[in-house]
């Protein structure tokens, strides 16, 4: 490439999208560099997925106790020190984030500390002094907590979900406005902890997004732990005082009630890192925050390119990952996609039970008016389910009743977000329902589940 660049590619953040982008750009011969204004990893590996899923561990550990009470063991629970879990979280947040300065370093990616600004297409500016120029640039910044207005977030009282997983003492009441996959997990580990919850929902179910019997699934085993689940709710106001905070509730009908509690989390969505980088300079178009962009994810601008949350994308770290795959494969010559495909991408929720998805969902494929099969085979007629107590949960597969082609998956109950991938391969590769049904599964193991859902499909499911 032509020696007027310092790099061929400029990173910008270094994230799960950006980090992983560099390497592959490296793998590729690219000479590339990362600009990061935080620490390596971005918000999933520091404020985000790694440490709320250490969270989410020590929360199952402690909500299990009543087994080894069931053994005859005695359990005091009093003395539990939540900073020690919050200690957890982040020694697992500092060495993964230590890990990626690492591989960026083993893979010959220059490591450039700072807060980048465009100048032209190709000139970046780093803290406002330093200039590199590139021939790609790719925009992995992310995102950050969404506000809405009369719910600011303080993170004392009015917390975003880095205030929530930078909590080192417990409140005793907590109010959750959002039950999508940040709110339910947040759910989860207060609950399990004892806390006082109070989900809230503007949809009608919790996890709107995922299949109505998963979300029914998790609402009533919620129920169960103690949570007061809201749905079609709204939070009308805020008010702050000394002693906590008092939330106005409106539902459906329109009656209105106030909650009071110690801390509230704000848990609506996210908004896209693209203020402040000089993108309305260079000409990308952005639309209500989000960057615009075509093929292999390259903005309006030639050259530049955008993944991520910074796009209208699921907001996920292994969906910003692939996508910085495809932009840095297509930069160097390599294409072998031009987007990822949306039916190919997982959806997980780390709460228990746990809720796995990809492809279509019922409401889905009827609004479509589509001709589809479904089979379902529950958790509870799995043996190792059933053994490890287990059994709360199901394996649900939608599929083309003439091709039998999958068309759709969910699995909600244990160990569900690593099951999801056996049949997500099988979409992937073009696989039927057949070939999962006649391989041959590992007894007992819960990936028996989806043998027998597959089976089921197929007319011949054996335990049930």
């Amino acid at each position: 490439m032509s020696e007027r660049y310092d790099y061929d590619l400029i990173v910008l953040g270094a994230g799960p999208g950006g980090y992983v982008a560099a390497i592959r750009a490296s793998q590729l011969g690219l000479k590339t560099a990362v600009i990061e204004r935080g620490k390596p990893g971005g918000v999933c590996l520091n404020v985000g997925c790694i440490p709320s899923k250490a969270l989410i561990d020590q929360a199952r550990i402690f909500g299990e106790r009543s087994s080894l009470v069931e053994m005859g063991v005695s359990v005091d629970t009093s003395r539990l020190d939540y900073r020690k879990v919050f200690g957890k979280s982040r020694a697992a947040a500092d060495q993964l984030s230590k890990g990626v300065r690492y591989l960026l370093k083993k893979n010959g990616v220059d490591y450039l500390e700072g807060a980048a600004k465009f100048a032209t297409p190709h000139n970046i500016t780093i803290n406002g002094q330093r200039r590199v120029t590139g021939k790609f640039v790719l925009i992995a910044t992310g995102s950050r907590p969404a506000e809405i207005s009369g719910f600011e977030f303080d993170e004392k009282q009015v917390l975003s979900s880095t205030g929530a997983l930078m909590l080192e003492e417990l409140p005793k009441r907590i109010v959750i406005l959002g039950a999508g996959a940040i709110g339910v997990e947040f759910s989860y580990i207060f609950s399990s902890f004892g806390v006082d919850v109070t989900l809230v929902e503007m949809m009608p179910s919790i996890l709107p997004q995922e299949d109505p019997e998963a979300s029914a699934l998790v609402a009533k085993s919620f129920a169960k732990k103690g949570v007061k689940i809201k749905t079609s709710t709204r939070a009308i106001s805020c008010e702050k005082a000394t002693n906590g905070v008092k939330i106005v509730l409106q539902g459906e009908a329109g009656a209105r009630e106030t909650v009071e509690a110690d801390k509230l989390l704000v848990a609506v969505g996210r908004t896209p890192n693209s203020d402040g980088l000089g993108l309305e300079v260079i000409g990308v178009q952005i639309e209500k925050g989000a960057v615009t962009v075509g093929d292999y994810y390259e903005t309006t601008v030639p050259g530049v390119y955008a993944i991520g949350d910074l796009i209208k994308s699921p907001l996920l770290a292994h969906v910003a990952s692939k996508e910085g795959e495809v932009a840095v494969e297509y930069m160097a010559g390599h294409a072998t996609a031009k987007k990822v495909d949306p039916d190919l991408i997982p959806f997980a929720t780390y709460c228990e039970p746990q809720v796995a998805s990809f492809g279509k969902t019922e409401p889905m494929l009827e609004k479509a008016g589509s001709t589809f099969g479904k089979a379902v085979f529950p958790f509870r007629a799995i043996g190792k389910a059933v053994a490890v107590e287990k059994g709360e949960g199901f394996v649900k597969i939608l599929f083309d009743p003439d091709t039998k082609e999958i068309l759709g998956c969910t699995i909600a109950g244990s160990e569900a977000t690593e099951l999801i991938h056996e049949l997500l391969l099988a979409k992937k590769s073009e696989l039927t329902l057949e070939d999962v049904a006649t391989m041959v599964h590992a007894h007992p193991s819960l990936s028996e589940g989806v043998m027998e859902a597959s089976r089921a499909a197929e007319g011949w499911a054996i335990h049930i």
